[in-house]
């Protein structure tokens, strides 16, 4: 299966479902994440990074404090992706 496929609203509700904290919100794979302090927040953030970077598939976050957004959607696609699935599912495990 090609790993940038487009999710259409069917295929994309089945995968929420394995998801329930993730939604989409303007087009984008979305949710937050809250830690107890900055630290933890920014651990986080970079061991998303790893993730991300071994993928080839970079985020769109934003941190304050000890809240972190993360938004994941393929710009080549225009839509998101089997791979904004994939990158969803390795976050849900870091948490």
């Amino acid at each position: 299966m090609e790993q940038n496929l487009k999710l259409d609203n069917s295929t994309l509700s089945e995968e929420l479902k394995r998801l329930p904290e993730w939604k989409v919100e303007d087009g984008a794979l979305i949710k937050d994440f809250e830690f107890k302090n900055f630290i933890e927040a920014f651990g986080f953030m970079s061991r998303v990074a790893m993730i991300a970077e071994k993928m080839n598939h970079h985020p769109s976050w934003f941190n304050s404090y000890k809240l972190v957004k993360i938004a994941l959607f393929t710009h080549s696609e225009n839509a998101i992706t089997r791979k904004d699935i994939q990158l969803a599912s390795a976050i849900e495990i870091l948490k």
